[in-house]
């Protein structure tokens, strides 16, 4: 079967997310046969460096041989059993390995499925926590202006990205919108949005040091530590949702981490999705206090945490997810070596090209814009398809473009990242 067939049938049968599937006839979606490490092959056997890890999920590569052992044995094993009543040793091993990892500070995991459903999670778990301790108004929420938290009804209520939002508006829930922490004055903001709310907020949700899907904005740890030390004051939760940060992604295993270098707290809640299992299974995680979690207990039922799903704490996810926590342990220390080789090979080019601006960095996270009058009408496709022409799967979030790679970089394939996309730049901008 050709790609063109393999296109065909797809655009018929499936309906593909975040796209509109009118556009498809002018951008195919590309027939991937098999990975290799940082690449993806068609099937006529082109390859394509994954500089986006395939939506932030892939950590080491594709097909890699520990991941796929790791679920092949647990496969063989248990491949799932029901979380309600039962337990398993991947689930309790995962869990204690990310309570140690925040020195027991964040002791208790529920598991989920998606980013999406851990906010859900949390946002439900805080409103009910301050239910159980007799504050039933305590049950609205601030988010930041630009701020990313999933799709779903209660997780949309908390996204403010409009191409996302503004469809299904009418269906969501009404959240407080306070600046986002890169901007002058935002804690200010949120500060006195907290008193006029006069003890009715239960929590306030934040991406620590980057906001993902808004077009990579970046903001330092101080801020953090300032916005934990604000909520404790005012008596609300602060929701971490490290859903896209977490994993390393910014140079620490949890993006908070950095926050407690200067002092701080950790967050009543920490997200995890994504990178957890190595871009290879669905899984995410609800890390919360003993504090939040000793509310619930209780001898009526109605006062238990009441969520579930079908394959909460599903075996063969939490086993790959265990592997990739292995991993990390010797991966870590050479993020810094990486993030750095990104940063040398693409200073020439943010400093130089009179095309760009705002070129940021945060750990293994890189972006920059090309200015309005030079990135043109729907420059994110037109980037994205004479990318492919140059072996590189990018998809700019609007004119941001951005690279988010598997942990492979060294100085080689980071001057090839940054030959290739000054390549692409001028495929699609005049020079």
């Amino acid at each position: 079967m050709t790609p063109h067939d393999l296109a065909a049938r797809s655009r018929a049968a499936i309906w593909h997310p975040c796209t509109q599937m009118a556009r498809l006839d002018a951008v195919p979606p590309l027939p991937i046969a098999r990975g290799e490490g940082p690449w993806l092959f068609d099937t006529e056997g082109r390859r394509y460096f994954d500089a986006n890890s395939s939506w932030w999920v892939n950590l080491f590569g594709h097909a890699d041989a520990g991941l796929a052992e790791a679920i092949a044995t647990q496969a063989r094993t248990l491949p799932h059993v029901m979380l309600a009543g039962c337990t398993h040793e991947p689930a309790v091993e995962l869990a204690e390995r990310l309570s140690a990892r925040t020195g027991g500070a964040l002791g208790h995991a529920f598991y989920g499925s998606d980013g999406a459903s851990a906010t859900e999670i949390a946002l439900k778990m805080s409103a009910h926590h301050w239910r159980n301790l007799g504050q039933p108004e305590k049950c609205e929420f601030i988010a930041l202006a630009g701020g990313y938290h999933g799709e779903t009804l209660g997780a949309l209520s908390v996204t403010d990205v409009a191409i996302f939002r503004d469809a299904y508006a009418p269906l969501l829930r009404a959240t407080h919108l306070a600046p986002a922490l890169h901007e002058s004055g935002a804690l200010a903001a949120i500060e006195a949005k907290l008193v006029e709310l006069q003890g009715r907020c239960a929590a306030v949700i934040v991406e620590p040091l980057i906001q993902g899907a808004s077009g990579m904005r970046m903001h330092g740890p101080e801020v953090l530590r300032e916005l934990r030390a604000l909520c404790t004051r005012q008596g609300a939760h602060l929701i971490a949702d490290e859903i896209a940060v977490g994993c390393g992604r910014t140079g620490s295993f949890f993006a908070w981490e950095q926050v407690r270098a200067l002092g701080a707290e950790w967050p009543d809640f920490i997200l995890l999705s994504k990178g957890i299992t190595g871009g290879t299974l669905p899984l995410s995680l609800v890390l919360t206090t003993d504090a939040v979690f000793e509310a619930f207990l209780s001898d009526d039922v109605a006062r238990g945490f009441l969520h579930s799903h079908s394959y909460t704490g599903n075996a063969i996810a939490c086993a790959a997810a265990n592997e990739v926590l292995r991993r990390m342990e010797t991966l870590l220390p050479t993020l810094s070596g990486q993030a750095a080789a990104l940063r040398e090979a693409f200073a020439p080019l943010l400093h130089d090209d009179a095309r760009i601006e705002n070129g940021r960095q945060t750990g293994m996270v890189l972006a920059f814009d090309v200015k309005p009058g030079v990135a043109g009408e729907r420059f994110a496709e037109r980037f994205h398809l004479a990318a492919r022409q140059h072996e590189l799967l990018i998809r700019p979030i609007g004119r941001t473009v951005y690279l988010m790679p598997p942990y492979v970089i060294d100085a080689s394939i980071a001057r090839w990242l940054v030959e290739v996309v000054a390549r692409t730049l001028n495929d699609v901008c005049s020079v």
